[in-house]
């Protein structure tokens, strides 16, 4: 056994925070098993789903619910177990706790405390997904789960569309394709992976830009299984000066504006011919349109 392992004796008191599997059984550290099988309980997000990785590893060990809606209730419960000198392993339905799961307000509560709170890594569907990508790895941000109201997640996507490196995502596949046609609207057709089913029988990569990637799903009579979708970020300024192509954008602007073309046609034809973002152009469009009324 590696001599970093604890030993087979009571675990320290603390919350030990356990990332597990996001589909294959076996991708879990000897660590986590190790706290898993001797921690005093286990926090989990589902009892049930967690029970098939427990018996997959023969580790019998006293499971409690904690989800987002009981997490106000059991939080305090936990941390009492732990005041009390416990051993508390919080676990979700797949990967690393706090990335999109339930667990900020426990470890809040033990940080407060100064209760020893202890990482245990291991996988993650982000980490996985950009790994694999193709797509520049020395910078991204991740995302999660977008806004499920389509007013505040359209405000999300146009911010986030000036974002210089790649955007992770998680969608449902019920909402997937939808989702990417908002991101065309906002971001444009940039490049993308999407991952389905990592680590899973029917594991999925789909490469291309993100109209591709919408007709490849177009396609299919249904959707399934957990969808990490990655975004390549807003492309680069020109290497030109940078004042010189302002004014070369805004004349060219006032030139479309002159022949009558529609807003999102102009910004449309110049996002191309300029390589820059679209949204961007078409924000400028409507400025410069506004302040040719006022004149």
């Amino acid at each position: 056994m590696p001599s970093n392992l604890p030993t087979p004796n009571r675990l320290s008191p603390g919350l030990y925070v356990v990332a597990t599997p996001i589909g294959n059984l076996a991708d879990i550290t000897l660590r986590a098993l190790d706290v898993l099988a001797r921690a005093d309980v286990i926090a989990a997000e589902d009892t049930r789903h967690s029970r098939r990785l427990l018996a997959a590893h023969h580790i019998t060990n006293q499971l409690v619910a904690y989800h987002e809606h009981n997490e106000i209730r059991r939080a305090p419960e936990l941390i009492e177990r732990l005041d009390q000198g416990g051993a508390v392993a919080l676990i979700t339905d797949a990967g690393t706790p706090m990335v999109s799961d339930p667990g900020y307000r426990l470890v809040q509560a033990a940080a407060q405390r100064r209760i020893q709170i202890i990482p245990i890594p291991g996988a993650s569907a982000a980490v996985a997904a950009m790994s694999v990508s193709g797509l520049p790895t020395d910078q991204f941000t991740f995302i999660g789960f977008p806004a499920r109201k389509k007013a505040k997640r359209m405000a999300q996507l146009r911010m986030l569309a000036q974002v210089p490196h790649p955007l992770i995502f998680y969608q449902s596949p019920q909402r997937l394709t939808l989702f990417i046609q908002e991101l065309m609207e906002a971001c444009g057709d940039r490049r993308a992976v999407l991952g389905r089913e990592m680590t899973k029988q029917y594991e999925e990569f789909v490469r291309g830009p993100l109209s591709h990637i919408q007709a490849q799903l177009g396609q299919r009579k249904s959707i399934k299984g957990e969808c990490t979708l990655i975004v390549d970020g807003a492309p680069a300024a020109p290497a030109n000066d940078s004042a010189t192509n302002e004014e070369l954008l805004e004349l060219a602007i006032s030139e479309a504006l002159a022949a009558g073309g529609s807003v999102n046609d102009i910004a449309k034809a110049l996002a191309e011919r300029f390589d820059l973002n679209k949204p961007l152009i078409y924000r400028k469009v409507l400025a410069m349109k506004a302040s040719r009324r006022q004149r």
